[in-house]
């Protein structure tokens, strides 16, 4: 998935692992004829699909097969598919390891097991801030011996009295959605330092300029306390500020 920079300030993400929410959501972009967008890993163009069928007992998802039988072909030999869409202005993001060519009611169809995970990209739930890209702001993360042990430093892009979002640009912290991280160390700005634990929720790789690709990682904070949230809250009041002075400037 390639989310465009500037839209990820507008946009809080979760990550759905409930299967029956799961199966919920794929029978609405099923029922109200929701096209979804199939990227098939490696390349470059976008192929349409949309939810035939949820089966629960099989634990599969049926979807039409594109237009172009050529990108069917290919669908079915992916390793890969990324699948995007949208449901009642709320963008969803899922993806398969495999589809296979199917018949449905009589029509070629593509079939694919039921995510085990979505992404819904809604509404922001927490006002976040994108942090400067001048001077980042940086999270010390002490790493579990089996990343390499010692501590990597991040930059963020956004921070909120939720969460923040970093960057990790090489992969540093592998695959973890999911994982917890003890004594995280945010260094803010003229504010001083806060000590969080950190749950990862998502992952997104991004399209930024000059079509480089950031790996992007959500973060949750866990158990933070409440005089480090008020260091949080003064942070982002500065950056409103600095922000409001800006375009108060430009105008």
């Amino acid at each position: 998935m390639h989310p465009h920079n500037d839209q990820q300030q507008d946009w809080h993400d979760f990550e759905i692992d409930s299967a029956r929410e799961i199966v919920t959501l794929l029978r609405a972009i099923g029922d109200k004829k929701q096209l979804v967008r199939m990227l098939i890993k490696g390349e470059t163009d976008v192929c349409l699909t949309a939810v035939l069928e949820v089966d629960t007992e099989r634990g599969t998802v049926v979807l039409d097969c594109p237009v172009n039988a050529e990108q069917s072909r290919r669908a079915g030999g992916a390793e890969r598919i990324a699948f995007e869409t949208t449901l009642d202005k709320i963008r969803i993001l899922f993806s398969s390891s495999q589809l296979r060519s199917v018949t449905h009611e009589g029509r070629p169809a593509l079939e694919m097991a039921i995510p085990e995970t979505m992404i819904r990209l809604q509404r922001r739930e927490f006002y976040r801030m994108a942090t400067p890209v001048s001077l980042p702001v940086m999270v010390c993360i002490p790493l579990p011996p089996e990343l390499g042990g010692g501590t990597a430093a991040f930059p963020l892009a956004d921070i909120s009295c939720g969460g923040i979002a970093l960057f990790d640009q090489k992969l540093v912290l592998g695959n973890s959605i999911g994982s917890h991280f003890q004594g995280c160390v945010l260094d803010l700005p003229e504010i001083g330092s806060v000590t969080t634990a950190l749950h990862i929720r998502n992952a997104l790789d991004l399209t930024v300029l000059n079509n480089k690709t950031r790996h992007r990682l959500g973060c949750e904070f866990v158990d933070i306390s409440r005089g480090n949230l008020n260091l949080i809250q003064r942070y982002i009041t500065r950056l409103e500020r600095e922000h409001n002075a800006r375009v108060a400037g430009l105008g």
